[in-house]
């Protein structure tokens, strides 16, 4: 049983700690003392499933606390899930969470073994080890889901931690004993290869998403059934018929700002695709925009800010591109989202009564359709072909 300290609970960081609280003891740290008093309270900050009933458990070993210090010198491993937004000024993560954890676990103990879940830029970790003349800073990429962060981690698709040696072994073996599926496969590679793994991959996801949005937006302009033309691409074995349903564009807090990060890492390297894949979600947004001003409305109602079933998550969400392009325009907005406590959303009206939100919107924008919206479907403008994520 290894001694872990996990360093903020977000989706990464409580997923992590959780699943690794099945056989290590964890300690898990984060400086919203709130948060910390819900999951104290076995309440979960987020919206998850499996981290719902992982917290209803009596067996885990793990403690949540707000004492920077005690969680340094408690880990054996310290697990950094701290967030690293892009900055568009700087064309560059802001790594400076991750900084941070480092520089003040550095001054309570020299022998700190660090593990960075948090996503970064290709080269930031040799760039640290090098920054603080120490070595045992590994990045080990999370390959999640908004609504299934712990469940990919129960299930995932790969174990890839960046470091070749037998410190990288015992990590990956650290993560794979508390996984429920034991024959995943495990990659070692060196720390830069590991970063770009995580970019590009998530680059990939979104290169993906443009492509059927673009095919939908030729559907649709053209007058053709998009669900036709996508059943057929799919069939061929190589393509497949997965995470093929249009959309308003990808969003969520990881595709767009890694996108714009790998793209930042192309500085002086020839590209076309990658600076495509980052344009072509703009292009989305005007493009979904442009149509629903077309239907002439004076109020137009979106349903939800999240961008997927399950989720509360709604940060860089592409249906607040949209309200922004339809603001401009001078449209009324109204919001439906049930999750939200505030009365007022990007300078627009929270309705949270359903049967009022319906009936005083002439178009409802919904980016993906639900039963609830079918009284009013003519009233529904959606993308959405295969009612699936």
């Amino acid at each position: 049983m290894k001694k872990v300290a996990v360093f903020g609970l977000g989706y990464v960081g409580l997923a992590n700690a959780l699943l690794l609280s099945q056989n290590e003891h964890v300690i898990a740290y984060d400086i919203d003392q709130e948060k910390i008093e819900m999951l104290n309270q076995r309440i979960s900050p987020l919206e998850d499933k499996e981290i719902h009933t992982f917290l209803d458990r009596q067996d885990l070993n793990i403690q949540f606390i707000a004492d920077f210090e005690s969680a340094v010198k408690f880990g054996e491993y310290l697990i950094i899930a701290t967030p690293t937004d892009y900055d568009a000024k700087k064309n560059y993560f802001d790594t400076s969470t991750v900084e941070s954890v480092i520089e003040r676990a550095l001054k309570i103990r020299k022998d700190a073994i660090f593990i960075i879940k948090s996503t970064v830029p290709v080269g930031y970790t040799e760039q640290l080890k090098k920054k603080y003349k120490h070595q045992k800073i590994i990045f080990s990429p999370e390959f999640l889901r908004e609504g299934k962060a712990l469940y990919d981690n129960l299930y995932p698709s790969r174990i890839v931690v960046g470091e070749c040696s037998e410190q990288g072994e015992a990590i990956a073996s650290m993560f794979l004993r508390n996984t429920a599926e034991k024959n995943t496969e495990v990659l070692l590679t060196h720390a830069t290869e590991a970063e770009a793994i995580k970019l590009f991959s998530n680059t990939y996801l979104a290169l993906r998403v443009a492509y059927f949005n673009e095919l939908d937006t030729y559907a649709e302009v053209r007058g053709l059934d998009t669900r036709q033309i996508i059943e057929g691409v799919g069939l061929d074995p190589r393509i497949g018929s997965h995470y093929n349903n249009p959309s308003f564009g990808y969003g969520g807090y990881c595709l767009p700002k890694d996108t714009k990060q790998l793209r930042a890492n192309y500085d002086k390297v020839p590209n076309n695709i990658i600076s495509a894949i980052v344009e072509a979600n703009t292009t989305r947004k005007d493009f979904i925009s442009e149509q629903i001003i077309a239907k002439q409305p004076k109020v137009v109602g979106i349903y939800r800010l999240t961008m997927k079933a399950n989720s509360d998550n709604f940060r860089y969400s592409s249906i607040q591109g949209i309200m922004k392009r339809l603001k401009a325009k001078g449209l009324v907005i109204v919001v439906y989202e049930p999750t939200l406590k505030e009365k007022i959303f990007y300078n627009s009206e929270v309705i949270n009564d359903l049967e009022s939100f319906k009936k005083i919107s002439d178009v409802i924008v919904a980016n993906r359709m639900e039963d609830i919206l079918v009284d009013v479907k003519e009233k529904v403008y959606t993308r959405d072909i295969f009612k699936r994520d």
